[in-house]
């Protein structure tokens, strides 16, 4: 059944290619999003620990963030149909069949035991990526394809080098191929120290770099700037995902060989600089997808300093995966469609996106403020047990400079969205016949409905399966009532 979800995209993105009809071809995405979010959640039922020697296969960690994706692209997939019939003079046969193979590739990574399949795995996806930056065909998304191949370039081939390092530090522990990860945690008091912890921070480099770790970052701002949303969308939730599942399975075996302190220093440091990093370019900030994607190099640092943390923050960093990728599904989709009313997406240009899309703007609104975490939304729940978990565990340095970081990345965000959302739609600008419609919206409520209901609740088989996630990346995750479950609320 796994082998479904990699098969029945990759065999999809073939069939969009082949059929002639746009609207057909429009259509498929959706239908191939609902049957791999369905294959998905019956694998999953059944998702067990796996064998040392195993070369592929669901566990609980590579489930989570792979579930992540999959929801992710069944909301982008079903604003597709309706934002490619707005722009039926751009041929999407590409751009349908790069979307379904990452979709297939993806998978592939969340079932890789082995770091040089993952590391392939995360190659091709930045192959398939490529041509989804260029799809407006102008001057500007092609520097900034070739600005995303050459330093994702640059990253991989760090990571590549990375692996190898590891599997020279498996190699002098007396260890020979394979060197699956689950074999390689439970040997990994035999692997050679300064090998391991030399091929961390080159992985670490390598795939910070496709995260959009500061200052490793600098393809995003045009990249995100200059493509659609649906693929800011699934750059933002998806691309960076596989990036941060590739490198918490290498951050599990240094961990495990002992060299978990060295590991966690780095990542809170990564973290706080991310975060700094993006709160200086959000100030005055004039272009919205600019401003999302300093979002999200911010929730990027988020991320890898709550697993540097530890603990109850660790837990929350992988919640906060989903809590992140969700909210980013609506910050983008709505930004797009009040770009579409404008064509543009400067201010002051963009003014009073309420009068204009009152739909897509409320979304944008209310995103804004679940991505800054406002309760009941997710994000808060996660951005909360991550500080929670910081200055209980006695980083009382890390954990303020952590919520004094979110304080100002809010108020940075709210100059730009307040002057988008509210105010009078500037005379200077012709209104481009795009309204909002059901369409283009539904996506959008859904995602955001989502992101509430995480906030409040999950599900006691979610919330099992991210318990195991955490304790295969960190091994002291915090306990399981920290989470919402069938009771409402919030708890510490």
């Amino acid at each position: 059944m796994a082998w479904l979800l990699i098969l029945v995209p990759l065999l999809a993105a073939v069939l969009a290619f082949a059929v002639s009809s746009p609207t057909l071809r429009a259509w498929i995405l959706p239908a191939v999003g609902v049957l791999h979010l369905g294959i998905l959640l019956v694998a999953l039922a059944g998702w067990r620990a796996l064998p040392a020697t195993a070369w592929f296969g669901l566990d609980a960690l590579g489930g989570w963030v792979l579930l992540v994706i999959s929801v992710l692209f069944c909301i982008c997939a079903f604003y597709a149909p309706a934002y490619l019939a707005l722009r039926p003079e751009r041929d999407h046969r590409v751009l349908s069949t790069c979307l379904l193979g990452f979709l297939g590739l993806a998978s592939l990574l969340a079932q890789a035991r082995h770091p040089g399949i993952a590391w392939v795995a995360m190659e091709t996806t930045t192959l398939v990526s490529a041509p989804l930056i260029y799809f407006n065909h102008n001057r500007r998304s092609l520097e900034a394809t070739w600005k995303y191949l050459v330093i994702g370039s640059v990253g991989i081939a760090l990571a590549l080098l990375g692996t190898l390092f590891i599997a020279y530090a498996a190699h002098m522990g007396g260890l020979d191929e394979p060197l699956q990860y689950t074999r390689l945690m439970e040997n990994a008091s035999r692997l050679s120290r300064p090998w391991l912890r030399a091929g961390f921070v080159l992985t670490l480099v390598g795939y910070g770099t496709k995260m959009g770790l500061a200052p490793l970052h600098t393809w995003k701002p045009d990249a995100y700037g200059e493509t659609p949303g649906i693929v800011g969308a699934l750059l933002a939730g998806g691309v960076t995902s596989c990036a941060f599942l590739a490198l918490l399975r290498i951050y599990a075996v240094v961990g495990a060989a002992g060299e978990g302190a060295f590991a966690r220093e780095l990542l809170v440091a990564f973290g706080m600089l991310s975060m700094a990093w993006a709160l200086v370019f959000m100030i005055r900030q004039t272009d919205i997808k600019r401003l999302l994607a300093y979002s999200s190099v911010e929730h990027m640092g988020i991320l890898v300093f709550g697993i540097g943390i530890g603990g109850l923050a660790a837990k929350f960093a992988l919640f906060h995966l989903a809590a992140n990728a969700l909210v980013k599904s609506v910050l983008f989709l709505s930004a797009g469609n009040i770009h579409r009313s404008y064509a543009s997406k400067q201010l002051p240009f963009v003014t009073g996106a309420l009068r204009r899309t009152p739909v897509s703007g409320w979304l944008f609104l209310l995103a804004f403020l679940a991505i800054t975490g406002m309760p009941p939304f997710a994000p808060f729940l996660s951005e909360f047990n991550i500080a929670a978990g910081a200055l209980g565990t006695g980083h009382l340095l890390g954990g303020s400079a952590f919520l004094i970081l979110l304080g100002g990345i809010f108020l940075a965000m709210s100059e730009t969205v307040v002057k988008v959302v509210f105010g009078t739609p500037s005379a200077q600008r012709v209104r481009t016949p795009y309204k909002d419609a059901p369409a283009t919206t539904a996506p959008l409520i859904v995602a955001l409905g989502l992101a509430l209901i995480l906030g409040v609740w999950m599900p006691r088989p979610l919330q099992a399966m991210l318990e195991h996630a955490a304790t295969t990346v960190d091994r002291a995750p915090a306990p399981a009532e920290t989470l919402p479950s069938a009771r409402l609320g919030v708890q510490p």
